[in-house]
């Protein structure tokens, strides 16, 4: 593991260096190890290494080819391990989320159009007053997803993509038991759509704080 930590770490520097840059070919793999003091065995490894977290692309018959880099990309990975949460874990992600969640309807106050708020007023009225707990959840991952997009911050936006998957479930949970959860959490979406409306950004961060810690003060209540 440690040669291969050590291919990984030179590759990683010579694309921070800019030897490599986005779109890069790296050289055939019997000079890339030459060049780097390696075995071809530790440079494939690191190789292979690279393209699970999408640093590299390896297209068969091609080549190896360095990514965008594009922050989306590169966050995927932060999905990935996200997957892999503990059940007791789940407040913590809720946490996390209510930090970055409502700075993120913040800045959608000054970024997101017009059309999109159309867009979100339509899709809240298709919902009606009495979804299913299955299709409020649905709406209600896209609902956030639209708004953080709006911010215009694509590295909080893939970041809280990846953060919302652990806290889907608690949701559901909430749906399911707690009697007014729909009404409430309809109420809360108007009340951040209206805010974005207005063009407040004050109102709309403490909205959105209201709307997540409504779901984790919902699940510390029942652990």
């Amino acid at each position: 593991m440690a040669v291969t930590d050590e291919a990984i770490e030179r590759i990683k520097a010579m694309i921070v260096s800019g030897a490599l840059r986005p779109g890069d070919r790296l050289p055939k793999e019997s000079e890339l190890a030459a060049e780097l003091g390696l075995s071809r065995n530790s440079l494939r490894e690191a190789v292979r290494a690279l393209s699970l977290i999408r640093i590299l692309d390896v297209r068969q018959g091609d080549g190896t080819y360095v990514t965008s880099l594009d922050p989306q990309l590169l966050l995927e990975a932060v999905s990935f391990v996200v997957d892999f949460h503990r059940d007791d874990t789940v407040l913590e992600f809720l946490a996390v989320r209510r930090i970055l969640e409502p700075a993120a309807t913040a800045m959608a106050c000054l970024h997101i159009e017009e059309a999109e708020l159309d867009t979100l007023e339509e899709q809240l009225t298709a919902l009606g007053p009495a979804p299913s707990v299955e299709e409020l959840v649905a709406a209600d991952l896209e609902f956030h997803r639209s708004i953080v997009r709006g911010s215009g911050n694509s590295v909080l936006c893939s970041l809280l993509d990846g953060l919302s998957g652990p806290t889907t479930r608690a949701r559901i949970w909430r749906g399911l038991t707690q009697e007014d959860a729909i009404t409430r959490t309809l109420h809360e979406h108007r009340a951040i759509l209206g805010a974005l409306r207005a063009r407040d950004a004050e109102a709309a961060k403490s909205w959105a704080t209201v709307h997540i810690a409504s779901v984790e003060q919902w699940l510390r209540s029942t652990l």
